[in-house]
């Protein structure tokens, strides 16, 4: 009869002692969801600046040898939103964080840097770089589908930088690089691959000079 009669005992403790444990775990998971939530843009569904970086260094850490990086700026943006509306630029930036999200896939990472500007970093192997920034290029030139049927011109400018043809595995002048040649082929609606000089472009708290945003203290190094 003892034994009976604790067996209950024993599976209402056990049941108690679950019970918060269950409340913790949901509790954490919420937690969880709500800052990854925090660390994405919303309108694009890409990493902020701070996660991308954080991301994309620790891929290049694992896959230094083998690895794309992209920086994309929208061309003629301020122009989009004028005649179109800024519901038509919101379009256009959803949809180069789409396309570039798709293009880095499930195992690479892209992110909004600010206003119109993305980057994105991915494992592709050297054979098969010129094939890829093809696609990405073919990618960002589909118009954006708009209201009632209608679509949006998009122009998307993309420099690539890689560890070997910078000879450089720095994040932020692979970064550098990329955006320099970027600027270099600006309209053009092809991807311009970063050389060894674009990474010794002089840049401004770590960006191009040049760029929006930019003041004081120019450096040509990282």
């Amino acid at each position: 009869m003892t034994t009976t009669s604790a067996l209950p005992r024993t599976a209402l403790h056990i049941t108690a002692m679950a019970i918060p444990l269950a409340g913790w775990t949901l509790h954490t998971t919420v937690l969880r969801r709500r800052l990854a939530e925090a660390q994405r843009d919303p309108l694009t569904g890409t990493w902020r600046r701070e996660a991308f970086t954080e991301r994309a260094q620790r891929l290049l850490e694992r896959r230094r040898d083998e690895v794309v990086l992209v920086l994309a700026d929208a061309d003629h943006f301020k122009q989009l939103n004028d005649q179109f509306g800024h519901e038509a630029g919101d379009a256009a930036l959803a949809s180069i964080g789409a396309r570039l999200t798709e293009w880095a896939g499930p195992h690479g990472v892209a992110g909004r840097l600010g206003g119109d500007e993305f980057a994105a970093l991915t494992h592709i192997e050297p054979r098969h770089h010129a094939l890829r920034l093809d696609q990405l290029a073919r990618l960002m030139a589909r118009p954006v589908p708009f209201e009632d049927g209608g679509v949006l011109p998009l122009a998307v400018s993309v420099g690539a930088a890689t560890p070997a043809a910078v000879v450089c595995s720095d994040l932020h002048t692979l970064m550098r690089a990329a955006d320099t040649a970027m600027y270099e082929g600006k309209h053009t609606g092809t991807v311009v691959q970063a050389r060894p000089d674009h990474a010794q472009a002089p840049s401004i708290n770590g960006r191009r000079q040049g760029r929006p945003g930019t003041a004081e203290r120019t450096t040509t190094r990282p």
